[in-house]
């Protein structure tokens, strides 16, 4: 272990482009995994949250000493290592879009009651908890609000569902941490019966 240590020094201080794409590379993946850490800690996945943490820091660790080991003598390293921290917020956001960890509350303003009906009975046909209440508007109207918690992998079908069932509902959605109690329909249902 100790001499691949004093190779990769030895690299790291050579001057090469390739120590600038590994500094890039490694700090995106380090920044990516930083973020996804934070998402899985904030929706209660401490355990996977804290494996992330690990391979992050061990990254951090390598990575950063190289870059500020002389680099008022290589501003090169400077500027990559800022860019990949950039690239890896943003990387880091798309991934936790891509995996959807966790759960979404949406809460579904519908203006008439036979709408809300018709909605309400589509989406429990599909297997969905919903719960409707009447609410006001500024105009003192009434209307009504669905409200349903799903897993985030399901959120961009069923809202695109609603928008087909119901164009003019009105649609607010919240992430949530933990549920106790009631019904949620997961992502292997959904895809079951739609088979």
């Amino acid at each position: 272990m100790q001499a691949f240590f004093t190779w990769f020094d030895a690299f790291l201080s050579s001057g090469s482009f390739w120590v600038y794409i590994v500094i890039f590379f490694g700090k995106v993946l380090e920044v990516s995994l930083c973020t996804l850490r934070i998402v899985l800690i904030n929706r209660g996945e401490r355990v996977k949250g804290s494996l992330i943490a690990i391979i992050e820091i061990t990254l951090w660790l390598i990575i950063a000493s190289s870059v500020l080991d002389g680099w008022k003598n290589d501003i090169g390293k400077a500027i990559s290592y800022a860019l990949a921290y950039a690239g890896g917020n943003y990387i880091g956001s798309w991934l936790d879009e891509l995996l959807a960890f966790g759960l979404s509350s949406l809460q579904i303003v519908v203006p008439t009651l036979d709408e809300t009906k018709k909605l309400a009975n589509y989406l429990q046909s599909q297997g969905y908890g919903v719960t409707s209440i009447d609410v006001k508007g500024k105009d003192a109207n009434s209307h009504y609000m669905l409200i349903m918690m799903i897993k985030r992998k399901l959120l961009k079908s069923v809202m695109e569902e609603i928008q087909q069932t119901c164009p003019a509902a009105m649609i607010t959605v919240s992430d949530v941490k933990t549920v106790r109690g009631g019904y949620m329909r997961n992502a292997k249902q959904r895809s079951s019966a739609r088979k």
